[in-house]
């Protein structure tokens, strides 16, 4: 019988809340088509309004803490990856090792540190702050549910007393039923009133020391990682030291390509000797310095001297085994981009000039065509005259300081890395 009564309970209670939503949908039907007043407390709409907006902002807020703390996650990660190839890179034998060790734990526990006090002081608050959201959200629904069985009532009531034919009984078991709504609502009315502005201005205080927790975190992990990279380059510095003959030093790319137009000058040269019973003098002996003569690949052409295009040269002295230059063009391909030669018609500039350089290192030159560089020289980058004998890396250009006091290419001129050098101008 017990458990008969139970389910008559269940099922009563049931049946209750459908008829109650019901009644509710009915209710808003009405009030949707004008057919019922609704009330309104625009005062309440704000709070819910803010409280909305609350909210959203502190979502966002702990999605964007989230992503900060994985970013941090990560940095360590890459953080102990370098430090571990540090410490496999550095042999046994070299000074310093057991500090750069322990530099490495220092900097591993360090980023722990960090990480663990950014969730306690800054992850674990804001997920209490957002704790208390949802039943205040589930409150609202309610409240907002409890207004439309208030409406319901009032209206009920009010329809029982205008009609011709009332029933007395009727009209005070609606009037009871419309105290108790109207009681309920205003209970979690007043409730709500009262706990959503005090909210809403309790995210200014939340703010500011969630933002203070973390910007005080950050600034002392900073202090204290700055404090362990200086002792890190102080030890990279001693081993330096000790080890100074084999440091680094900058290379220039190899040329690959074939020096096309010197091994056609000197096959021309070797064409143009005086043959046997000329009156000229015999070459000197083999191994004398005068054996080899010095031969200086032009690869810029010179402005032409007549106003006829495709005119040549005239020879110099030193050029008088040297083919004739014909004239056309100032326009070169460097790395990749055809340039033209913004220096010609210019006195001041070798003609095709295009910018300047400046030596960053110093450059030994290993071939008669080359540019001999010291760190802090000036250098006029000219084109090829020929693009294909432009080998990847190097560019043709003059010294400024040559080229103001001879103004003449072919003593000046000559090839050289550009990656020893940095653009200027």
């Amino acid at each position: 019988m017990a458990e008969m009564g139970s389910k008559g309970v269940t099922a009563g209670k049931i049946a209750s809340n459908v008829q109650k939503k019901l009644t509710r949908a009915q209710e808003k039907v009405l009030q949707k088509l004008g057919k019922a007043d609704e009330t309104k407390d625009e005062q309440f709409e704000q709070c819910v309004q803010n409280f909305n907006k609350q909210l959203t902002e502190g979502t966002r807020l702990q999605k964007d803490l989230r992503t900060y703390l994985a970013s941090v996650k990560a940095m360590h990660e890459a953080s102990k990856k370098l430090n571990e190839c540090l410490q496999e890179v550095y042999e046994p034998d070299w000074p310093g090792r057991d500090e750069a060790n322990k530099i490495a734990e220092n900097n591993d526990l360090l980023w722990l540190d960090y990480h663990q006090k950014l969730v306690d002081q800054a992850l674990l608050t804001m997920d209490t702050y957002l704790g208390q959201f949802p039943d205040i959200k589930s409150r609202i629904a309610k409240r907002g549910r409890k207004l439309v069985d208030y409406d319901s009532a009032r209206h009920h009531y009010e329809s029982l007393q205008t009609a011709k034919k009332k029933d007395e009984a009727k009209i005070a078991k609606a009037e009871e039923e419309l105290i108790k709504a109207q009681k309920v609502f205003e209970e979690m009315n007043v409730d709500l009133q009262e706990e959503l502005p005090s909210l809403w201005n309790s995210r200014v205080g939340f703010y500011v020391n969630t933002f203070q927790s973390i910007a005080g975190l950050e600034e002392n992990f900073h202090k204290e990682m700055s404090k362990l990279n200086e002792s890190l380059n102080d030890v990279l510095v001693s081993l330096e030291k000790q080890h100074g003959s084999n440091t680094f030093t900058v290379k220039a790319q190899p040329r690959k390509k074939t020096k096309l137009l010197s091994r056609l000058l000197r096959k021309k040269n070797s064409d143009n000797a005086p043959a046997k019973g000329n009156k000229s003098p015999s070459p000197p002996p083999d191994g004398s310095p005068a054996a080899t003569p010095e031969i200086r690949v032009n690869h810029e052409p010179e402005p032409p001297s007549s106003a006829t295009t495709g005119a040549t040269l005239p020879k110099s002295p030193s050029q008088s085994s040297l083919p004739a230059v014909v004239v056309e063009t100032f326009s070169a391909t460097v790395n990749g981009t055809v340039e033209g030669g913004s220096g010609a018609g210019r006195l001041d500039l070798p003609p095709g000039f295009m910018f300047k350089v400046q030596a960053q290192h110093d450059y030994v030159a290993t071939d008669t065509d080359e540019l001999q560089l010291k760190a802090g020289d000036v250098v006029l980058v000219i084109p090829f005259q020929n693009p294909e004998e432009q080998d990847e890396g190097w560019l043709m250009g003059v010294k400024e300081s040559d080229w103001n006091q001879h103004k003449e290419l072919e003593k000046c001129r000559g090839v050289f890395p550009e990656n020893f050098t940095e653009r200027v101008q």
